[in-house]
């Protein structure tokens, strides 16, 4: 059984910064993918950023240059950076976890993020 945990969503101001982190317990595969997605009102829920077991990552072209993904094998967890945050970014943000040999995919319960003056 896998679990995510995920922390630190909020109200920011926009142009502010927020992290998220996720934190991954259970039996897991060494080969994976960690990854945030995002869901508006409204709106179908949709690939924010994910990395690699290996450090590949991949962003989607509304967050490039302003968030960061990263991960600590050790822990293991994965963290968002996000800057330069618009009103446009507000949304429940889910962690995801997805194995690769046997392919299952693993979700957190969501964090609300709120970009507003």
């Amino acid at each position: 059984q896998v679990q995510l945990v995920e922390s630190g969503g909020g109200l920011v101001q926009p142009g502010g910064s927020l992290r998220l982190s996720c934190a991954a317990s259970g039996s897991i595969s060494s080969m994976n993918i960690m990854g945030w997605y995002r869901q508006a009102p409204g709106k179908e829920r949709e690939l924010v950023a994910r990395i690699a077991s290996g450090g590949i990552t991949n962003y989607a072209d509304s967050v490039k240059g302003r968030f960061t993904i990263s991960r600590d094998k050790a822990k293991p967890t994965v963290y968002l950076q996000m800057n330069s945050l618009k009103p446009e970014d507000t949304a429940v943000y889910y962690c995801n976890l997805a194995t690769v040999v046997v392919p299952r995919n693993y979700w957190g319960q969501g964090t609300q993020v709120t970009v507003s003056s």
